[in-house]
């Protein structure tokens, strides 16, 4: 009998475990993808993306951006890959301590940017480095040839000595890139080209100094974004479950790691419910 027993009370949770796994698959929700760091690896951060627009039950998303600008390819494979996700569904950006440069970028397409007050954020342009050591080499009595197919393939190797002409084809590529910028800018957001060149000289601004010439859209913190996505996706006055979609690693690491909770093991986990609004 109490072998019967335990074999119900087994089925019954594992029915209930079950059950619950259904309504956290067909439950509406709101996912939030964080980009955080210096922007370079940038793979898990589309996959992520991909994930969201793939999955009807999440009916909006929240980018949580704390970055302060990074590589210019992987800014701009997170900018398309965001502008290919507002196609299909709500996408806000709620900046946190910093969002510039590429930070700023990437939020770009998004159909609504929050910021804080003080949030950091602008700093658009772009910025190439030289270092040139060739004085300091001669001193320590080490030449070092450089033996090249083309005059300008060690256009950045510190022991080179940029010539005129050089510097004028890097500033050529600089100016390129930041026209990009400029343009992708002025695609989204409800400010013109002569206004933008003003502020676009690298300097950095507030979330509010950002607010009044239009490169954020609202002031507030993380929660006030995934209210604005709840309302964009129409679920205003529904209980919607929140998720966090996270870099995706196998079940069998997340068991042999001594620090993962075993909660984690669970899909769409770190998620909580937000009451209607």
């Amino acid at each position: 009998m109490k072998k019967k027993i335990l074999i119900g009370v087994v089925l019954l949770l594992v029915i209930i475990f079950l059950f619950s796994q259904f309504l956290i698959k067909s439950s509406p929700k709101i996912a939030i993808i964080d980009v955080k760091g210096v922007i370079s690896d940038y793979m898990f951060i589309i996959d992520n993306i991909q994930r969201a627009q793939n999955d009807p039950s999440i009916k909006a998303v929240v980018i949580a951006v704390d970055s302060p600008g990074g590589s210019v390819g992987a800014a701009q494979e997170i900018y398309s890959a965001v502008e290919k996700l507002r196609k299909h569904k709500p996408v806000v950006v709620s900046m946190g301590n910093v969002a510039a440069s590429g930070g700023y970028y990437i939020s770009v397409p998004a159909n609504v940017i929050y910021a804080n007050p003080g949030t950091i954020t602008g700093s658009i342009g772009v910025i190439i480095q030289h270092i040139n050591i060739s004085k300091v080499l001669e001193k320590l009595g080490i030449k070092v040839e450089n033996i090249k197919s083309g005059k300008n393939k060690d256009i950045l190797f510190p022991n080179n000595q940029l010539t005129p002409q050089q510097k004028k084809l890097i500033m050529e590529t600089i100016q390129d890139v930041y026209n990009q910028f400029l343009e992708d800018v002025v695609k989204y957001r409800p400010i013109n080209m002569e206004v933008l060149k003003k502020y676009a000289d690298g300097r950095i601004l507030t979330g509010r100094q950002a607010k009044k010439i239009k490169l954020v859209d609202k002031l507030g913190n993380i929660q006030d974004a995934i209210n604005e996505a709840k309302n964009l996706s129409g679920l205003r006055g529904r209980k919607v479950l929140i998720i966090r979609l996270k870099k995706e690693e196998g079940i069998l690491k997340k068991i042999l790691d001594s620090k993962v909770d075993i909660s984690e093991i669970i899909p769409y986990s770190q998620l909580f419910y937000l009451m209607p609004f």
